[in-house]
C-alpha cells in the first residue's frame, strides 16, 4: 500500500500577497474568523465571513478544488447537520451553522496552504515560549504538530487506497475489507513513528527526576 506523506494543507508555493504575509497576520485572520463565528450567529453575518475566507483563498491563487478537498471528508456530517438543523430550527439557522464551520475550515486551509511547514512550526515554538515557565516544551509541542500534520493525510490516504482496492475486488460493500486493512496500516505507521522517535531519543523524559 503506498504511503501518503504529504502534509495537511499541502503548502502551495506562490508569490501572492497572502504568501508573503507574515505568519502572525494569517494566524490573526484565522483567530478573527473563529471568534466572529462565535459572536455573530446570524446567517447573513456568517455568510459574509465565509465569503471573506473564500476571497482570501482566491487572492492566494490556490486551486478552487482545494475548497472541496478541505471538506470532502466531512460532507456526510455536514448534510446530517443541515438536515437536522433545518428540521429543528429552520434552514436559516442550518445554513448559519454550516457557513460558520466552512469559514473556519477554509481559513485554516489558507494558513497551511500558504505557509511553509518549517515556518509554521517555528511560529508554534515562538508562540509557546512564554509557557515554558509552566513546564511546557515548545519543541515537543511543535514536534507533535508536525506528526499530526503528517499522520492525518497518511490515514486519509490509507482509506482511499483500501477503498480502491476493495472496489477492484468487488468488496466495496464489505465493511471488514475496508476497515481492517486501514486499522492494520495505521497501527503499523504509529509503531514505526514511535520507533523512529525513540531511535532519536525523542519522547523520553530526560529529567533527572524521571522514574
Amino acid at each position: 500500500m503506498p504511503a501518503h506523506p504529504h502534509l495537511l494543507g499541502n503548502y502551495v508555493p506562490g508569490s501572492t500577497p497572502v504568501h508573503r504575509a507574515p505568519l502572525w497576520s494569517k494566524a490573526v485572520l484565522l483567530l478573527a474568523i473563529g471568534i466572529l463565528t462565535i459572536l455573530l450567529q446570524g446567517p447573513l453575518e456568517r455568510t459574509v465571513l465565509l465569503c471573506v475566507a473564500v476571497a482570501v483563498h482566491l487572492l492566494a491563487r490556490l486551486p478552487v478544488k482545494r475548497l472541496w478537498m478541505s471538506v470532502r471528508l466531512m460532507w456526510f456530517f455536514l448534510i446530517v447537520i443541515i438536515a437536522y438543523q433545518t428540521w429543528v430550527n429552520g434552514w436559516q439557522d442550518a445554513w448559519a451553522l454550516v457557513a460558520g464551520i466552512l469559514a473556519c475550515i477554509f481559513a485554516a486551509n489558507i494558513l497551511t496552504s500558504t505557509t511553509e511547514i518549517q515556518v509554521l512550526l517555528d511560529g508554534v515554538v515562538k508562540a509557546s515560549r512564554p509557557f515554558e515557565r509552566f513546564g511546557a516544551h515548545p519543541e515537543k509541542f511543535a514536534l507533535t504538530i508536525a506528526i499530526m500534520l503528517r499522520s492525518i493525510p497518511f490515514i486519509v490516504g490509507a482509506f482511499d487506497d483500501v477503498r480502491n482496492a476493495a472496489m477492484a475486488r468487488g468488496l466495496e460493500r464489505n465493511p471488514r475489507a475496508r476497515v481492517l486493512p486501514v486499522v492494520i496500516t495505521t497501527v503499523a505507521y504509529a509503531r514505526q513513528t514511535g520507533q523512529a522517535l525513540a531511535a532519536r531519543g525523542l519522547g523520553d523524559d530526560q529529567s533527572p527526576d524521571a522514574p
